[in-house]
């Protein structure tokens, strides 16, 4: 049948004349409506939305009913909210979000599609994504594809329509809670909130899924598109190997654009066999998970450290901070985001931070020696290292800040005069 509605407009006009009186507008709308009998004789219509077919369990007991995207099936993970206003598609391919289902607290997602420039990995590895509004269009001329057929084919679930903000005060009051992913009727509330509280991310390995398999050159600069600091480095340049325990792609980029030769190495690769290289300096990247299950990088960075300069990232600063005999504690909700302020105790600055971990390095526990450069101002938490002695910085964020901000970019100029000064002076 078809539906016919008439509207009456009238044109936009800020100050007409007085003497020309305003014409209005009369359009005839035709709508297509498919109706059963049963529909017309109860005067409904068909329903042009989708119903809610997905569930959110968490291992508080709370379910949170939603509507699905992406893949379906049912996939267990831990619960963190993210802050960032913008770069979900960034955030959907750092590997430090490895069995974690990621909230996002900006209501509005998916607008800008997906391209495939701003991916920080080659493959998605968080567990999956919970939002409030999934938008049905996108307005990004880089677009490719819409977030929902991206997740599809990543198998990476989403859900929408759920109380975003209700599930962060929750998370913010009794810390991360683990959670399950369905999307299947066929099992019970009682069996997927047993799966919830069954299912253990504390000292796990995450590591090992994430890290490349094999020796790799990297030598990819920022797009001169997007660098956004035109004072890069030229002249000497400097071998720098990356521990790839999660790395992410803007970090090889910012290095490589400060004229870095770049050699990128799994996280079991053995420390002699980094020496052997003589590399000019050694990066410990970022990396998902608990920094005290994977005792083999602790003993790596332990190795290394004092040899030859080092930058430690989230997890690499992590390792750092145990390597040097300190300890390392689970965070009641962690950090993530891009919008954590941090006080660089050098300069006395506020620089805006990107982060995206759990876990942080207890700076009472650090021997004597050890300076706490960074502190994140919204719980004093450390936020960077440095050990002048042992030629060695850390930072707990993301310095290469892909998609913004870029106030840390600096630091890797810093490493960049770390591993200057060692060569001068050897």
């Amino acid at each position: 049948m078809a539906l016919y509605i008439t509207c009456k407009t009238l044109p936009f006009c800020p100050s007409p004349p007085a003497t020309s009186p305003l014409k209005s507008r009369v359009s005839t709308i035709r709508c297509s409506v498919s109706l059963s009998s049963e529909d017309v004789a109860l005067g409904f219509g068909e329903r042009p939305w989708k119903t809610a077919d997905a569930r959110l369990v968490l291992e508080d007991g709370s379910i949170w009913r939603a509507k699905s995207f992406g893949a379906s099936g049912t996939q267990v993970g831990e619960v963190v909210f993210n802050t960032s206003m913008t770069g979900y598609q960034e955030i959907l391919t750092d590997p430090s979000y490895a069995g974690q289902f990621v909230l996002m607290t900006n209501p509005h997602i998916g607008n800008t599609g997906i391209n495939p420039e701003d991916e920080e990995s080659n493959q998605c590895f968080l567990g999956g994504l919970v939002i409030r509004s999934l938008s049905l269009c996108t307005s990004n001329w880089r677009c490719t594809k819409p977030l929902a057929d991206y997740l599809a084919e990543r198998n990476i679930m989403g859900i929408y329509d759920v109380d975003t903000r209700a599930i962060t005060r929750r998370l913010r009051q009794d810390g991360s809670l683990i959670g399950v992913l369905s999307t299947e009727d066929s099992k019970t509330d009682d069996e997927l909130l047993e799966m919830s509280r069954r299912w253990k991310i504390v000292g796990v390995d995450l590591i090992s899924g994430v890290s490349c398999e094999a020796p790799y050159e990297w030598s990819e600069k920022t797009n001169s598109e997007w660098e956004f600091n035109k004072d890069v480095i030229s002249g000497e340049k400097f071998h720098v190997v990356a521990y790839d325990f999660g790395t992410k792609h803007n970090i090889l980029r910012r290095l490589a654009s400060c004229g870095c030769r770049i050699t990128v190495v799994p996280s079991k690769w053995p420390a002699s066999e980094t020496l052997k290289m003589q590399p000019d300096g050694v990066l410990f990247s970022n990396g998902p998970g608990d920094p005290a299950a994977v005792p083999y990088a602790v003993e790596t960075v332990k190795e290394i450290i004092g040899k030859v300069p080092v930058f430690g990232i989230c997890m690499g600063h992590q390792l750092i901070g145990q390597a040097l005999g300190g300890k390392t504690f689970k965070m009641k909700f962690g950090h993530h985001g891009g919008n954590h302020p941090v006080g660089n105790l050098r300069n006395g600055c506020v620089e805006i931070s990107a982060q995206n971990h759990n876990y942080a390095v207890d700076p009472a526990s650090l021997p004597p020696g050890v300076e706490v450069t960074h502190v994140n101002l919204n719980d004093n938490s450390c936020a960077g290292l440095a050990c002048p002695e042992r030629k060695l910085m850390s930072l707990q964020y993301h310095p290469e800040s892909s998609p913004g901000p870029h106030d840390s970019d600096p630091a890797f100029r810093e490493f960049i005069q770390l591993m200057k000064d060692a060569k001068q002076n050897a």
